[in-house]
This record gives structure tokens, C-alpha cells and sequence, in this order.
């Protein structure tokens, strides 16, 4: 029963003890796709938001033509 408990536990610990450390695949990003990027999601929300407020500016004026008249 010792070397079960032994085995589970020297499993579980060497998931925490590497080391082997490699530093030599560092990943690199590239700050133009990065910024591609946030001028994309920036364009969208504009877009979004002259969307939501065409859309509610044309329910309160129809609102007001039907309430008017």
C-alpha cells in the first residue's frame, strides 16, 4: 500500500518539479497584428453604437408621430 501511495504522490509532485527549463523558445508577438487589432474592435463598437442609436432615434420618432397625431 506504501509504494502505491509512494507512486500517486511522485506523480503529482512531478508535475511542479521540472528542471529542465527552456528559455530558448520564448514567444515573440508581433505589436502590428496587435494593434490591427484593436483599431478592428474599435471600428465594430463605432459601428455598433451608431446602429443602437439610429435604431433608438427612429423608435422615438415614431413614437412621437403616433402619440401626435
Amino acid at each position: 500500500m506504501k509504494t502505491i501511495a509512494f507512486n500517486l504522490k511522485k506523480k503529482f509532485v512531478s508535475k511542479y518539479l521540472h528542471k529542465d527549463f527552456d528559455f530558448k523558445n520564448n514567444k515573440s508577438t508581433n505589436i502590428n497584428i496587435l494593434l490591427n487589432r484593436v483599431k478592428l474592435s474599435q471600428k465594430n463598437e463605432k459601428k455598433k453604437k451608431i446602429y443602437f442609436s439610429a435604431a433608438v432615434s427612429s423608435c422615438l420618432i415614431l413614437f412621437g408621430i403616433l402619440i401626435f397625431q
